[in-house]
């Protein structure tokens, strides 16, 4: 079996990173009472978060930039839905999240995949610029 090359490290803690999303809205820092509108917090976050990846992955030099990112986004999305099932019955008083509502895991599994291969591939085209530029 050949082996994927993958920085595990580093996908674990871009997939950690990433969990300012979910935390935006715990903290109400991102809720119509609170002082950051929910959608543009997402996508701020959102943002704020791929420039992070693709920075980190380009900076580490990862030799599979689109897997390492794929599976950030995989990792994010686990680690959220954990933060969600333990959280949501303290803060909301009710079991929510995807663990709640299993059909949506696969969606979200797609669209969290999907995200980490568009930075990886923006991540893919900065380190082959860079390549040809060094030499």
């Amino acid at each position: 079996m050949r082996q994927l090359n993958v920085p595990w490290r580093l996908v674990l803690l871009l997939g950690a990173f990433a969990l300012i999303r979910p935390i935006l809205r715990i903290t109400r820092i991102a809720s119509e009472d609170g002082p950051l509108h929910p959608a543009a917090a997402a996508l701020g976050a959102t943002a704020l978060i791929t420039v992070v990846w693709i920075v980190a992955v380009v900076q580490a030099r990862a030799a599979r930039p689109v897997l390492t990112l794929v599976l950030a986004g995989l990792v994010y999305m686990v680690l959220s839905s954990l933060l969600a099932g333990v959280l949501s019955p303290i803060i909301d008083g009710e079991f929510q999240g995807p663990l709640a509502n299993p059909i949506a895991i696969p969606v979200l599994l797609i669209l969290n995949a999907a995200w980490g291969a568009l930075a990886g591939c923006l991540a893919w085209a900065v380190l082959a610029v860079r390549g040809r530029n060094a030499r």
